[in-house]
């Protein structure tokens, strides 16, 4: 009898256990989105100036204006062209901007302008509307003093766009 009345006793308990289980289901989600990238679709063009025998600069702005200080004159012959790009990625998300820290020789023969103090617009982060939007990049182009005639022209210089997010 105690053999039985300890039998009872386990199937009892493992019965009580049975009846404290319970079961929920939950679903995964990932958001997978279409990697950044940039492009170019206009060079920088500060335009025609000229130089006289002071030291001076041009600033051309994303808007395509164009303002002169010290000895550079603008010539109103051609128009100044910010550098224009073109970011694509997903939706609306916002995106940041490095622009050239160092600057940037133009070169004409053995002669050289540099550009540098980059600006964009936007600045200094973006929003894509509808997975895309346009980038313009202005500078600072400066004159010395005496600078020979030429068309200058520089190697590449290179904008970056990163999404807002922490990447592992």
């Amino acid at each position: 009898m105690k053999k039985l009345f300890i039998l009872f006793i386990a199937v009892a308990g493992f019965g009580v256990n049975s009846f404290g289980q319970s079961s929920a289901t939950a679903t995964a989600t990932a958001d997978l989105v279409t990697p950044i990238s940039i492009s170019k679709t206009l060079d920088m063009n500060f335009g025609t100036l000229a130089s006289s025998g002071t030291a001076g600069t041009l600033i051309l702005a994303t808007d395509n204006s164009r303002t002169s200080s010290g000895g550079v004159k603008i010539l109103t012959a051609t128009t100044g062209q910010a550098a224009t790009f073109t970011v694509t990625g997903s939706g609306t998300q916002t995106y940041s901007i490095t622009l050239p820290s160092t600057d940037v020789s133009l070169v004409s023969g053995a002669n050289s302008l540099i550009a540098n103090t980059f600006t964009s617009n936007p600045t200094p982060t973006g929003t894509l509307n509808g997975g895309t939007q346009t980038l313009l990049v202005g500078a600072t182009l400066n004159v010395p003093a005496n600078q020979i005639a030429g068309t200058y022209v520089s190697s590449n210089f290179t904008v970056t766009v990163n999404y807002n997010y922490y990447l592992k």
